[in-house]
């Protein structure tokens, strides 16, 4: 098996999983999201597009239940042995059979956690859940409950993300190296991603954004390429990725020169990073970190060009978004722990001159406070 854990983390991942479910008072719990089957088992697939399902219960039964092309990716991915298949047909309803199956666990009147904030649980597919369970079980949102256990990580998974920031770094090189008056942006994208795969990386939750001139102000991948002018500025958020775990930059680079409003805000969002990683401590609530960003823009003048959140915490995400639970905006209540690893962004974006400047990295928390990452510099350097 390709297994990235030993199956002692595995164990223990389950019974903290468990012992969540009991306190809630579960009997078991019905996962669509792919992150949760993938830290649970390993199990590594994009057939959560389908209709798919992983089980488990309070004894530390797991049952998957998938499409026949995913038999083999489960068995070759991850620890789960009771692997049931569901047939492709016109009329199928794949949550008839689950309910045959966990009639076959004694799940009947009994209390189930679900997944339903999921991009493997459609609105289509959450009603055939629930339609075949409504009167066999009693069904409980507890989306929010692997995902918890996920945003601490273990120091093997930290090794992970370590690998995944000095991809990202790399990346950056590549795209310094080819930005200038020219250059074209299908260019650039192809060196970032090239040097990931190169070292062992993954695809990313979701695609590099990459935009220059009026382009720059955009916060999302977009269709269509353009080339550099000789006076131009160019935006790039991207994460790397290695065994699925991210780590995130972004930078506005300058090309031929770097005006007056680009200083600026430039030195703004300096300030606001220093003032974010001041605020992101342990014991602390994770909201203090946006506010700590939008008072050092707003006391600029700058309230009008922010954003309404930070960052955001990262993990083992899948497709369509690198983003993970908890974000940073303000009155957030989550309090920070060590080992949690979160991407810190500093935005701004004026619509009315047309500039933007935006800088992110990824920390990880300590004992006392988060390290960076990354070991590029935030200078603002033209091109």
């Amino acid at each position: 098996m390709a297994l990235h854990f030993s199956t002692e983390e595995f164990d223990a991942r389950k019974d903290r999983t468990i012992e969540k479910l009991e306190k809630r008072g579960l009997d078991g719990l019905l996962m669509f999201r792919q992150e949760s089957m993938y830290y649970l088992t390993g199990y590594d697939s994009f057939g959560y597009v389908f209709f798919q399902c992983l089980y488990l219960g309070t004894d530390g039964h797991l049952m998957l239940l998938t499409r026949s092309p995913d038999l083999r990716q489960a068995q070759h991915t991850s620890i789960i042995e009771d692997i049931r298949i569901w047939v492709d047909s016109a009329n199928a309803n794949p949550a008839d059979l689950l309910m045959e199956i966990l009639k076959e666990f004694g799940c009947k009147r009994k209390r189930l956690g679900v997944e339903y904030d999921a991009y493997g649980l459609t609105a289509k597919n959450g009603k055939l859940l629930e339609n075949a369970l409504q009167d066999f079980c009693t069904l409980e949102d507890a989306s929010d409950l692997v995902s918890k256990l996920r945003v601490v990580k273990s120091e093997a998974e930290i090794v992970y993300v370590r690998k995944a920031a000095e991809l990202a770094d790399r990346a950056y090189d590549e795209a310094y190296r080819l930005a200038g008056a020219g250059a074209d942006e299908g260019n650039i994208l192809a060196a970032m991603q090239g040097v990931i795969f190169a070292g062992g990386g993954d695809y990313p939750g979701n695609e590099f954004i990459i935009g220059s001139g009026k382009d720059a102000l955009l916060c999302r991948y977009k269709s269509g390429r353009r080339k550099l002018d000789s006076q131009d500025q160019l935006t790039l958020e991207w994460a790397a990725a290695y065994r699925h775990y991210h780590a995130a930059m972004m930078r506005t680079i300058p090309v031929g020169h770097a005006n007056e409003n680009h200083k600026e805000m430039h030195k703004v969002c300096m300030d606001a990073m220093q003032s974010c990683k001041e605020a992101l401590q342990p014991g602390r609530p994770i909201g203090e970190v946006f506010d700590a960003y939008a008072k050092t823009c707003d006391t600029a003048g700058m309230q009008d060009h922010r954003l309404n959140a930070t960052g955001y915490s990262l993990g083992t995400t899948f497709a369509p978004n690198w983003m993970d639970w908890p974000m940073f905006y303000h009155a957030n209540p989550v309090i920070a722990k060590p080992n949690m690893v979160f991407f810190l962004h500093m935005i701004l974006m004026d619509s009315d001159t047309n500039h933007a400047i935006c800088f992110g990295h990824t920390v990880v928390m300590t004992e006392t406070g988060c390290e960076s990452l990354s070991n590029r510099p935030m200078d603002l350097i033209v091109k």
